[in-house]
């Protein structure tokens, strides 16, 4: 070793730093890229996608392959090292000489390295796999003899260390969170009716539906006169059929049909309903919307009426009301323009009617009253009172200043609603 010069020692100590650097901005590029565009990059036919996904779908192998060649260079560097010291120096030198290489490790293959490979992983990895996957076939054996150790260790805590990065899926929850940092990459509007889409499975189709209060429909006990004059009347194209009670509909019938029969004169006008009207189409109220959308599409309905566990009818959703989950109020219903359900005033309040929704109170308010309970404001009050109140009451939740308007024996028909900054507590009976 005496023989060999300096500056060929000094050229290897270089070249091994260099190894280094290289072993350590490989792990550190491999592990930072991002998997969903590897994937997506790997169906373009990218090589060097190609050749990262088909290292990184064993993990343990890989960072196996890169320690050990990590080490084995600083050992190799921390020897050569010591070797150059006693030889300019003598022993006096060797704890200097080590000090030195840690300073040069540190900077030139740990830290340098590593936070470029962390700022531009593709660029770093792509490239380096050219000479990290013969690397993993030269030193199968050795890896091999880490690996089954090491993952026998891992076993023991319960660990499955060949699962790949590659096919670990988004919670929903996360793809929310990289929606919202879209940024200008996706269009506010499609951003929200993304959103939208991830949050119907949150609801139920009893938190949209049209309750039973409000639904409008066709009695066949009623007089010819009768039906004819609410069929002439009617501001919906479908409408449900009933025999003397809500709970017994019989059907739905399209408006489309009328033409047909209102100048039928040889049929009486309940023949021809119950002739051309459509079979009842029933669904749980705790059905998801995201599975009641694909019930709509795969039954062909589009209008559905909601029951309880007891086959009571509870309301009725449409495939409209669905959709504008998704892509907000589209259409504007004749019925519903003239009778509101929030009207505005001034300082902020609000006068909305009890059996409006809550979340439709939210979407149209931006508000952000709980919708794990009540699914109507008069309900969201009543829980809170728990009484039906015999005066004109006001109180505070959640930051939401409320105060009764109008008030029936059974429910609290509408009240006045102000989002205040401030939450205080308290209770005033009139």
């Amino acid at each position: 070793m005496n023989d060999i010069p300096l500056s060929f020692l000094f050229t290897f100590l270089g070249v091994l730093i260099f190894l280094s650097g290289f072993f350590s901005s490989s792990e550190t590029s491999m592990m930072s890229l991002n998997r969903y565009r590897l994937r997506h990059l790997e169906k373009k036919k990218h090589k060097g996608a190609i050749r990262a996904a088909n290292l990184l779908r064993r993990p343990d192998r890989l960072i196996g392959m890169i320690l050990i060649g990590n080490n084995l260079v600083n050992n190799f560097a921390a020897a050569l090292t010591t070797l150059i010291a006693l030889r300019m120096y003598g022993e006096d030198a060797v704890w200097t000489a080590s000090i030195l290489l840690t300073l040069a490790v540190l900077i030139f293959a740990e830290v340098t390295p590593k936070t470029i490979a962390a700022l531009y992983p593709e660029k770093v990895a792509f490239p380096f796999t050219l000479v990290l996957k013969p690397l993993l076939i030269a030193l199968y054996p050795a890896v091999w003899l880490v690996n089954h150790m090491s993952n026998a260790l891992a076993r023991i805590f319960g660990i499955n260390t060949t699962e790949s990065p590659i096919t670990q899926h988004l919670h929903p929850d996360e793809l929310r969170t990289v929606l919202d940092e879209a940024g200008d990459l996706i269009p506010d509007q499609h951003q929200d009716m993304l959103l939208n889409i991830l949050d119907l499975e949150k609801a139920s189709v009893e938190d949209i539906m049209i309750p039973r209060s409000e639904m409008i429909g066709i009695n066949l006990d009623d007089s010819p006169t009768k039906l004819l004059n609410q069929l002439t009347h009617l501001d919906y194209t479908r409408i449900p059929v009933y025999e003397g009670d809500i709970n017994n509909i019989v059907g739905i019938f399209h408006l489309r049909y009328s033409t047909r029969f209102l100048i039928d004169e040889e049929h009486d006008i309940r023949d021809n309903i119950k002739r051309l009207m459509d079979k009842p189409y029933f669904v749980p109220e705790s059905t998801p919307l995201n599975t009641q959308l694909l019930n709509f599409q795969k039954q062909k309905h589009s209008l559905a009426l909601v029951v309880d566990e007891y086959g009571d009818i509870q309301g009725l959703v449409t495939i409209q009301d669905l959709l504008e989950e998704i892509v907000g109020d589209f259409t504007t219903n004749v019925a519903e323009a003239q009778q509101p359900d929030i009207r505005s005033l001034e300082g902020g309040w609000h006068v909305i009617e009890g059996s409006a929704s809550i979340r439709e109170i939210n979407r149209s308010l931006g508000w952000k009253l709980p919708t794990s309970g009540p699914k109507t404001l008069n309900g969201l009050m009543m829980e809170y009172l728990e009484t039906i109140p015999k005066g004109h009451v006001s109180f505070t939740l959640s930051s939401y200043r409320f105060e009764t308007q109008s008030i029936s024996s059974t429910m609290i028909e509408s009240a006045r609603v102000k989002y205040i900054s401030e939450r205080v507590i308290d209770e005033d009976d009139g």
